[in-house]
């Protein structure tokens, strides 16, 4: 997946399962990897029609893609890719600005309404049609491994993959629940620094921001967050979205979608959304602003510079 994990359990057999981490991990990457030629989404990429399931873990997080597709109105949308790859966030990284001609062209074949999921396969209704669970490809590993540590009998842990993560039970060395770091906006790659705090018990986590993940062309910066209804990047106030759920493949692909609509209209999908918490940094006039769900308010320190 292109990133590092960290995951740390309490076990009173003080049982060493790196080796069956690892071993799940490669195969939900020939499920779900993009740049594997051979796994399933790249076969299923590249084919026309319907796609039968063959490994165990292509149908749920395709399953998920879509219902918080449908639930967002699109703005996460797991057929987005061949608009990123265009902007030059993909394997070809020195390509040049589209034109609005060639998006439109892309934009006749993204759409998630597009894909029919099915508990025996998944169908395209355009052979030009292309999976991507780059927003939610980490979440999901991130759940294979706790239900994988869950099903051994762990019950307190720390499970992070590239950010995204899960804690459960508490942290039995200092008693109390876990806690994790928000990385400030304004932080660089080589310096990094936290805005906020957050103390977690079974609970998921993630966060999207567009302040690593970027291409600056002379002299402008465009961020990898592309709007899937205008095939532009999405110029939000918003500067980081970390979610909160049951689930991290849930935070994983909410958080995505969040960072497309914005802030504002986040908050007003929220209310419908009750089963979600969430820590949104935002720019205003004023300077960088936080807004916090309810169920998350005591639990946020916010650290201030």
């Amino acid at each position: 997946m292109g990133t590092s994990y960290n995951i740390t359990y309490f076990d009173p057999q003080q049982r060493d399962y790196k080796s069956s981490v690892d071993s799940l991990l490669v195969i939900v990457n020939q499920s779900i990897n993009n740049y594997d030629p051979e796994s399933e989404v790249s076969r299923f990429n590249k084919g026309a029609g319907s796609f039968q399931f063959v490994l165990p873990y292509l149908s749920a997080p395709t399953k998920k893609a879509l219902e918080v597709a449908q639930s967002s109105d699109g703005a996460f949308d797991p057929t987005v890719m061949p608009l990123v790859y265009a902007w030059g966030f993909g394997s070809k990284k020195d390509k040049p600005i589209p034109t609005k001609a060639q998006i439109d062209s892309i934009k006749a074949f993204v759409g998630f309404e597009k894909v029919q999921w099915s508990a025996a396969q998944i169908t395209k209704t355009d052979p030009r049609v292309q999976l991507d669970f780059g927003g939610i490809g980490q979440g999901y590993g991130a759940d294979v491994i706790t239900g994988f540590l869950k099903s051994k009998g762990i019950k307190n842990m720390l499970v992070e993959l590239g950010g995204e993560g899960m804690a459960c039970g508490i942290n039995l060395k200092s008693g109390k629940p876990w806690e994790i770091g928000i990385l400030d906006p304004d932080s660089k790659q080589d310096s990094l620094f936290f805005k906020a705090y957050v103390k977690l018990q079974d609970k998921s986590f993630t966060t999207s921001g567009n302040y690593f993940n970027y291409r600056v062309i002379d002299g402008k910066k465009y961020s990898h967050t592309i709007d899937p209804k205008t095939g532009y990047q999405a110029e939000r106030a918003i500067l980081s979205a970390s979610v909160f759920a049951a689930d991290a493949i849930t935070a994983d692909a909410w958080a995505t979608a969040f960072m497309v609509m914005g802030h504002e209209k986040a908050m007003e999908v929220l209310k419908s959304h009750l089963e979600l918490d969430v820590l949104f940094i935002y720019n205003t006039a004023d300077g960088v602003k936080t807004f916090a769900t309810a169920g998350m308010s005591s639990l946020i320190e916010i650290k201030e510079k």
